[in-house]
């Protein structure tokens, strides 16, 4: 009797410390906006009200402005749109850090320019620097070409390089980077992974998938500056574009440099300096290391977590790698090439039906239509012998498609993690890769969702802008950065305004498992939100693209406002 007694009067403490806590006056509230919950309950109001880092109260500007007191901050919206956090859910966050510090080629039009460019940041070098992790985008150049070592030779000295194409799927070395990785005409391509040569059978300096990893082993760890350098760059970026949850993946089949950016993450969540929330997918090779720690996904706090386990079927469109049913277009006789996993299928299937046992999360990298489907087919065969549960399976990407696994993403609940900026980048070109019929099924967002798919969107940062509102205008428009497509390529497949927030909102959180703490502006969820310039719901699709973040606030804190 006395212990139930004890058991009750905790029990009624815990409540009353709760009551407490909401009972007191706000610490901020948000008034005179158009605010967009993502609630059904309640998908609309005027205002918001925060205590420290959560949501108290939703509603009109007098409801709101009753929970004030003597210290809140009160921020008059004056009309502006209010939104749930944006949640990236497919970033490289380190690499994007890194490639705002480091040399600037994305936006290079000529090889000439971007070897310009690369001389120049060479000579603010010590001797004997890497240079790294800059990004490159040839079919931006004119004449479309791939660069070799010879172009850079010249200007890098002492200096090895290692840029990576766009997609990250491919890089430029140079004839140093070469030497130093023991890559010579001899050396054999390795499983998943291509050393392009040239016809006397040199290499050129462009190494595919596996192969970038043979350079990758030989360079030096980033240095506890650098690291937090390119952290600070991330988080900087992230917060200018109202972005407060990201869900970090694995960089490559053989990213060995994870551990390291995840005690960086560690040191900045313990200090008080971290931003944004971060959900950390590890390599699929790490599964057994998790899975022998007892960790079940997710496994964190609100600000960092694990649990998620990133793999890799193919490689990407423009670097002619992805994993295709049929030939390209261009290169007849060509489909592309696996990841080295699905070499031997029936072993990787066992790597993943274990992890799965385990509680942890799946997302696999599949970018071809082949790819997508022999991993629905792994998943499939997933779901019926390890049974039931709530894994939310993903595949990333998930960009060219056949029709006929649009409803089997849907049937399986696998998640289309899938990034929209993509499609006004790659449609400038992709016809030549896959021909006028297979386009009508790429980035086919309209038909997943109509199928009764669950979409999470994100940006692949530093693959494509960090940037979601771009992300929104990209999804509704499917207008080519080329400007070749007014009224958007394969427009059939555009989605509303309202679809596209929901993928960068609740659709991420559920990614993720996170639903119930984040993703919409309702009481007791994480106070993460963004202020636009623009009401995105009412302009027209195409003038979202100027629409500007204002404000972010992060964790009840503003944590950006656009000057």
């Amino acid at each position: 009797m006395q212990l139930r007694l004890r058991l009750l009067l905790l029990v009624l403490s815990v409540l009353l410390v709760s009551a407490s806590a909401w009972a007191g006056e706000a610490t901020l509230i948000l008034v005179h906006g158009k605010v967009w919950t993502e609630n059904p309950a309640e998908p609309t109001a005027q205002a918001v009200a925060l205590d420290g880092n959560r949501i108290i109260a939703v509603g009109t500007d007098d409801e709101i402005r009753k929970l004030a007191g003597a210290g809140t901050r009160v921020i008059d919206l004056n009309g502006r749109l209010l939104l749930p956090g944006f949640n990236d859910a497919h970033v490289h966050l380190f690499g994007g850090g890194e490639s705002l510090t480091t040399v600037q080629t994305r936006d290079a039009k000529s090889q000439a320019e971007f070897k310009q460019r690369i001389a120049d940041f060479a000579k603010t070098l010590p001797a004997g620097t890497w240079i790294r992790d800059g990004v490159w985008d040839h079919q931006n150049w004119t004449p479309v070409a791939l660069p070799n070592h010879q172009l850079i030779d010249g200007v890098t000295g002492d200096h090895p390089v290692f840029l990576w194409r766009i997609d990250g799927h491919m890089v430029l070395v140079n004839a140093l980077a070469l030497k130093l990785a023991g890559i010579d005409r001899n050396t054999k391509n390795p499983p998943g992974g291509e050393i392009e040569r040239d016809r006397d059978g040199n290499p050129t300096g462009i190494l595919k998938d596996a192969a970038a990893a043979m350079v990758v082993r030989i360079m030096p760890p980033l240095s506890a500056e650098e690291q937090d350098r390119a952290m600070e760059a991330a988080m900087r970026e992230a917060a200018a574009h109202g972005v407060t949850s990201v869900q970090n993946m694995a960089d490559t089949p053989e990213d060995e440099d994870q551990p390291n950016q995840f005690r960086e993450f560690q040191k900045l969540e313990r200090s008080g300096k971290l931003t944004l929330r971060i959900y950390e997918a590890m390599n699929i090779r790490d599964w057994k290391a998790l899975a022998d720690s007892g960790v079940v996904a997710p496994f964190g706090n609100a600000s960092l977590r694990i649990g998620n386990l990133k793999s890799f079927a193919d490689g990407a469109l423009g670097s002619e790698t992805a994993w295709m049913d049929e030939p390209f277009t261009n290169q007849p006789g060509y489909s592309g090439i696996s990841s080295a996993d699905l070499l031997d299928p029936d072993k990787y299937y066992g790597e993943l039906r274990q992890a799965d046992k385990a509680g942890l999360q799946i997302a696999i990298h599949a970018i071809g239509d082949r790819a997508n489907r022999t991993i629905l087919d792994l998943y499939e065969r997933l779901e019926k012998e390890n049974g039931p549960a709530d894994r939310r399976l993903r595949i990333e990407h998930a960009q060219h498609l056949h029709p006929a696994d649009y409803a089997r993403f849907a049937q399986l609940g696998v998640i289309a993690s899938m990034q929209p900026y993509h499609a006004i980048d790659d449609g400038r070109w992709a016809v030549t890769e896959l021909g006028p019929e297979r386009i009508k099924s790429s980035y086919a967002w309209k038909s997943l969702l109509d199928a009764g798919a669950t979409l999470a969107f994100g940006s692949d940062w530093p693959v494509a802008p960090l940037d979601p509102v771009m992300g929104i205008y990209a999804a509704t428009t499917r207008r080519t950065l080329d400007g070749n497509n007014p009224n958007g390529w394969v427009p059939e497949q555009r989605i509303t305004v309202a679809q596209a927030v929901h993928a960068y909102t609740m659709g991420s959180a559920f990614a993720e498992h996170q639903e119930k703490v984040k993703g919409s502006i309702e009481p007791g969820k994480l106070a993460d939100l963004v202020v636009l310039s623009e009401d995105i719901f009412t302009i027209p699709p195409e003038a979202i693209e100027k629409t500007k973040v204002d404000m972010t606030i992060f964790d009840g804190r503003v944590v950006y406002e656009r000057k």
